[in-house]
């Protein structure tokens, strides 16, 4: 008589999905690291959570980037209802392999330079102080709200030329479509973001239309719909998914750099009061928080071809999940790995990925990021958190903390 077993690190998978969790997963992601590559029967899936193994996984050309095909199929029904948008089905060309993920990011990549990035320091700076003078009017307000959702959103809503009163409707599609963008679905979830999905591409099919109408100099969309490499442009419905992923993955993500930061310093006084004496270190902080508790905790990928990866093998059409929280603090790649330090002469991470599918809003999302931390040790006097470990949104994968509340002493600019 045979009893059934439990692949090695199922039971880890269980723990990273238990709410209780959330607050604190590097103890079970340090686990993982014990294991090493390890191939999880029951999901059909193999898990890497070494550094060396992630980046060069990152790059691997045997490695598919094409995953809506893989959970799609596993999908019990259509998640869309008839009448939705052609747009809702155009994949985001994140999730695609070249020639067509080289095409698209092509076309787009000219709005995303670090020189055309920087040029925003001063909006973004200008908008940082606003949100804090107005945070800084309480004795206690919560960073999350009053600082770390809102700059994001509002930045990428100016950059695209959203009206201001439309800006609310986007923060509730973005929360639904979390959800999706997440990684961690089961049945029946797909209620909880598809309307969101539908409601936000029928607003960008009509803001695109109305844009072809009577195009701007000075917004994203029109650079997009002009955009030209050789011949080719982007198609209407590229163009919306376009739009939609830059709405969601940039906004969501930055939004819980910031705030992770803000913990990371708020639990690290002296890093604090650094910043705070030097806000030229803020890129610095912004770096090491990407490694030391980053926004985006896993990406994944379908192996193209029978995969080996150290001990563990992995067949044609296998989930491939990439624990990029545990590479980062792979004591291979980033000495003494679990303790928070701005100083670290290396920080080596994939917060932005690896390869060909680095992520375009990188600039911009640092620069986010540096400003808000510089003016938020500059601004916020003897600041004290509220609670700790303050409470964290459901999210695995686009880990972060729903609120996170602060009192402070006497107000700066």
């Amino acid at each position: 008589m045979s009893t059934a077993t439990t692949s090695p690190g199922f039971h880890l998978v269980g723990r990273l999905l238990d709410p209780a969790s959330r607050a604190d997963p590097y103890p079970t992601y340090a686990r993982f690291r014990d294991l090493g590559p390890v191939w999880i029967e029951e999901m059909s899936a193999l898990v890497v959570p070494g550094y060396r193994d992630c980046e060069t996984l990152l790059r691997d050309p045997r490695l598919s980037a094409e995953r809506h095909h893989y959970f799609d199929a596993a999908r019990e029904r259509d998640p869309f209802p008839p009448d939705a948008p052609a747009s809702v089905r155009q994949p985001w060309f994140l999730s695609m392999d070249p020639p067509d993920h080289t095409r698209l990011r092509r076309l787009v990549s000219g709005a995303f330079t670090a020189r055309t990035v920087a040029r925003m320091e001063p909006y973004v700076t200008r908008l940082v102080d606003d949100l804090l003078d107005r945070a800084c009017e309480r004795d206690t307000f919560d960073v999350v709200s009053g600082l770390a959702y809102s700059l994001p959103v509002t930045v990428i809503c100016h950059l695209l030329g959203v009206p201001e009163e439309d800006e609310r409707l986007f923060r509730d599609w973005s929360a639904q479509l979390t959800r999706q963008l997440d990684g961690f679905s089961f049945p029946g979830d797909e209620d909880l973001w598809a309307g969101g999905v539908v409601e936000l591409h029928r607003y960008v099919n009509e803001l695109v239309a109305e844009r072809r109408r009577s195009p701007r100099r000075d917004d994203l969309i029109s650079e997009l719909l002009a955009a030209r490499d050789g011949g080719d442009v982007l198609s209407h419905d590229e163009l919306v998914s376009t739009i939609v992923l830059l709405l969601v993955a940039g906004h969501e993500t930055t939004v819980n750099l910031i705030a992770n930061a803000v913990l990371a310093l708020l639990r690290h006084p002296a890093h604090l009061a650094a910043l705070r004496a030097d806000p030229g270190t803020a890129a610095a902080v912004v770096e090491e928080i990407l490694r030391y508790d980053p926004p985006v905790q896993l990406t994944a990928r379908i192996a193209r071809e029978d995969l080996t990866v150290g001990a563990a093998q992995a067949p044609a059409g296998a989930l491939v999940i990439l624990l990029l929280a545990a590479a980062h603090r792979d004591p291979a790649a980033n000495p003494d790995p679990d303790r928070f330090d701005p100083r670290r002469d290396q920080v080596r991470h994939l917060g932005f990925s690896a390869g060909p599918h680095f992520c375009l809003g990188a600039p911009l999302a640092r620069l986010e990021g540096r400003v808000a931390l510089a003016a938020f040790a500059r601004r916020v006097r003897e600041p004290r958190l509220v609670a700790d470990p303050p409470p964290y949104r459901e999210h695995i994968n686009l880990r972060g903390v729903g609120e996170l509340l602060v009192e402070h002493g006497a107000r700066g600019r």
